[in-house]
C-alpha cells in the first residue's frame, strides 16, 4: 500500500489553495465539496487508514492513488457507472497516447527508423520518439526510448508529461547532455520522488554520426560489420537527483550498420524461470547486420512469440531501430 507520507505534502498544497480560492471568491459548492474531500483524506491519513477501501478494506491500487489522493474506493468495489466512466477514461487516455507517437518506417536522408510499441494494457508507460527540428533536409533528428516507474494511468501521464519536456527544450539546440539534464531538473522538480524514468536520448547526424545519452536505460546494442556491442550507460535515471550530470558516447555509422533500443519489456519476459535476457537479444541482433530496420524489428518480434510460446506478456514492449542503409 503507497505510504500516506509521500501524498501528504501534496494534499496540504491542494488543501491551502483551496481555502485561497474560498478567501477570494467566496464559498462555491465545488470548492466547498473539494476541500471536503481534501480534509478526509489527511484524516484518513491521521486514522491510519488512508488507502484502504472504504467497502472491501482491502489496498486501493497505487498507480490510481497517485493519480488522484482521493479516491475511495478500490477498482473491485466500484459501481457499474463508475466502472463505465472509468473504462471511457482509459479508452479516451489509450487514443491521446497513440496520438503522440511519431510515424513509423521512415527515411531521413541516409537514415530508416522503425519501431514496434505495444502497451500491455490500454496505456502504457513506454515512451518512444522521434524529434526532427530542421527538416527533412538536415538529416539529422532526435530519437528518444524510455520507461518510466510503475505501470498503468500514472506512468502514462509521467510519460505523457516526458513527452512534452523534450518536445520543448529540443528547440533550444541544447548539446545532448545537457538537454537530458534539463529534462532530468524538471523532473525532480514536478513530480513525486518515487517516480523516475530510465531512458535513452540520442541524435543522428547526416554525417552518420550518431550521439547517445544513456539515463540507466536498457543498453542499446549497436551493430557494425565487424563489431557487435552493447553502449554503456552515461548517468542515472530521470527524476532522482535534480544536479545529475550525463555524459553522451559517439559513434559513426556505416551502410548496413545499426543501433537497437528496446525497453525490458523484452530483456525481462519470462517464461516460468527462464528470462529472455541481454545475451539473447546481442546474438540475435549481431546476425542482423545489413538487414532493413524492418526485417530487425520483425525478427525480435517473431523470437519473442516464439520464446514465450502463449505466455502472456506482463510488461509494455517497445522496440527501435535506427538504421544508415547506404554511406
Amino acid at each position: 500500500m503507497i505510504p500516506a507520507v509521500e501524498l501528504k505534502p501534496q494534499l496540504l498544497e491542494r488543501q491551502k489553495r483551496l481555502k485561497n480560492a474560498i478567501d477570494e471568491m467566496g464559498e462555491t459548492d465545488h470548492i466547498v465539496f473539494l476541500l471536503q474531500e481534501v480534509d478526509a483524506a489527511l484524516e484518513r491519513m491521521d486514522e491510519g487508514i488512508y488507502g484502504l477501501c472504504e467497502i472491501c478494506h482491502d489496498p486501493i491500487e497505487e498507480d490510481r492513488l497517485r493519480v488522484d489522493p482521493l479516491v475511495r474506493v478500490c477498482l473491485g468495489d466500484l459501481n457499474k457507472i463508475q466502472q463505465r466512466i472509468l473504462e471511457e477514461d482509459l479508452s479516451l487516455a489509450s487514443k491521446l497516447q497513440t496520438m503522440l507517437l511519431p510515424r513509423n518506417d521512415f527515411t531521413y536522408n541516409d537514415w530508416n527508423i522503425y519501431y514496434h510499441y505495444e502497451p500491455a494494457g490500454l496505456v502504457s508507460g513506454d515512451y518512444c520518439d522521434l524529434v526532427s527540428t530542421n527538416g527533412k533536409a538536415s538529416g539529422e533528428f532526435y530519437f528518444i526510448l524510455g520507461d518510466v516507474s510503475g505501470k498503468g494511468v500514472a506512468a502514462s501521464m509521467l510519460m505523457t508529461h516526458m513527452h512534452a519536456m523534450f518536445h520543448s527544450l529540443i528547440e533550444f539546440n541544447f548539446p545532448l547532455n545537457a538537454l537530458v539534464s534539463k529534462v532530468n531538473k524538471l523532473l525532480c522538480e514536478s513530480t513525486l520522488s518515487t517516480h523516475f524514468t530510465t531512458l535513452v536520448c540520442g541524435k543522428a547526424h547526416s554525417n552518420g554520426e550518431i550521439e547517445i545519452c544513456n539515463a540507466g536505460h536498457c543498453l542499446p546494442v549497436l551493430i557494425k560489420k565487424d563489431t557487435i556491442a552493447e553502449i554503456p550507460s552515461t548517468g542515472l535515471p530521470l527524476g532522482l537527483f535534480a544536479d545529475q550530470e550525463y555524459s553522451v558516447c559517439r559513434y559513426h555509422l556505416n551502410e548496413g550498420e545499426s543501433i537497437f533500443l528496446y525497453t525490458d519489456g523484452l530483456s525481462e519476459s519470462r517464461k516460468e524461470e527462464i528470462e529472455y535476457g541481454t545475451e539473447r537479444i546481442v546474438k540475435i541482433a549481431g546476425g542482423l547486420f545489413g538487414k532493413s530496420s524492418v526485417n530487425f524489428v520483425n525478427t525480435f518480434l517473431t523470437d519473442i512469440k516464439s520464446f514465450l510460446s502463449g505466455t502472456s506478456k506482463l510488461d509494455d514492449l517497445t522496440l527501435l531501430v535506427i538504421n544508415r542503409f547506404k554511406g
